[in-house]
C-alpha cells in the first residue's frame, strides 16, 4: 500500500514527486494532468502549494515535477497516492484512433519538521548552475539552478524553479530532507520485515496502482478493486470520492 502505514504521527506538509514513465510525450502530458489535479484539489482543501522543482516540455508536458502542500490533514488525504498510475486513451497526436497506454510515478513523502532529520554542512556538497527548460526571460541567464549531494547516502536533489539561488537551495533541502526521513523509514521498516517494499522501493514503483481509461470514463485502483465515473471532473481536481474510498477503507 505505499508507505502509507510507515509513519505514523500527523504531518502538516507533504511532498508530491510525478515523473512521466513510458510513453514519451504523452506520459508528459499525463504527468501534467495529474499535477493539475493534485493542485485543484488542494486548492479546494484551502492547503498551501509550492513548486520546489519543474521540468516541463515544449508541449506543456511535464517529465518530473516536485512540489510542496501544506494543510490540514494533507498526508491523511494523499498518502495513498503513490505509485505508478496508467492512462489509457487516444492520443491527440494518434491519426489512426488507437488507444494508447502511458504512465507517470508518484511519489508521496511526508515533509519532517526542522528537528526531525538533521544534516550537517560537512555531508553535502552543493553546484551551482543555469537553469534550463521553458521558463521565460529568467531562464539560463545566472546560475541559479542547485544541485546538492548527500555524500553519506549519495542522494542527489536539484531546484531550479526559483529566479534567485538561496529559494532555490531551501527546495533543495526540503527535498534531502523529506527523501532522508523516508529513506531512515525504509530502512528501519526492513529490519521488521525484509519481505516488505516501500513506495520508493522497486516494488510499488512498478505495480501499476490505478488505471484512468478515458474511452470508458473510468478511473480503477486495483488495490481496492474500485472505480469512479466523471474522469474529467476527477482530473480536475474533484477527487473526494477517491480520498473518502481510502480514508474509509483504511481509517475504520
Amino acid at each position: 500500500m505505499g508507505n502509507s502505514s510507515e509513519f505514523k504521527k500527523t504531518f502538516k506538509a507533504i511532498i508530491i514527486e510525478i515523473r512521466a514513465g513510458a510513453g514519451g510525450e504523452e506520459a508528459a502530458l499525463f504527468a501534467g494532468e495529474l499535477l493539475r489535479m493534485y493542485s485543484n484539489y488542494a486548492s479546494s482543501q484551502g492547503w498551501k502549494k509550492k513548486i520546489l522543482d519543474s521540468n516541463p516540455t515544449s508541449l506543456g508536458g511535464i517529465k518530473q515535477v516536485i512540489f510542496e502542500l501544506e494543510g490540514d490533514n494533507v498526508w491523511e488525504q494523499l498518502k495513498y497516492e503513490g505509485g505508478v498510475h496508467r492512462v489509457q486513451r487516444i492520443p491527440k497526436t494518434e491519426k489512426g484512433g488507437r488507444i494508447h497506454t502511458s504512465t507517470a510515478t508518484v511519489a508521496v513523502l511526508p515533509k519532517p519538521e526542522k528537528t526531525e532529520i538533521k544534516i550537517r554542512p560537512e555531508d553535502l556538497r552543493t553546484d551551482y548552475y543555469r537553469s534550463s527548460g521553458p521558463g521565460g526571460q529568467y531562464v539560463n541567464k545566472r546560475e541559479t539552478a542547485v544541485r546538492i549531494l548527500h555524500i553519506p547516502t549519495g542522494l542527489i536533489v536539484t531546484s531550479q524553479t526559483e529566479r534567485n539561488l538561496i529559494e532555490n537551495k531551501e527546495n533543495a533541502m526540503s527535498i534531502l530532507a523529506a527523501r532522508l526521513l523516508e529513506r531512515n523509514s525504509q530502512q528501519a521498516q526492513t529490519k521488521i520485515s525484509q519481505e516488505r517494499n516501500l513506495q520508493i522501493g522497486s516494488a510499488d514503483r512498478s505495480e501499476k496502482i490505478r488505471t484512468y481509461n478515458f474511452p470508458q470514463d473510468r478511473i480503477t485502483d486495483h488495490r481496492i478493486k474500485k472505480s469512479w465515473h466523471n474522469i474529467e471532473k476527477i482530473i480536475d481536481g474533484r477527487m473526494g470520492p477517491i480520498v473518502k474510498s481510502f480514508r474509509k477503507k483504511f481509517n475504520q
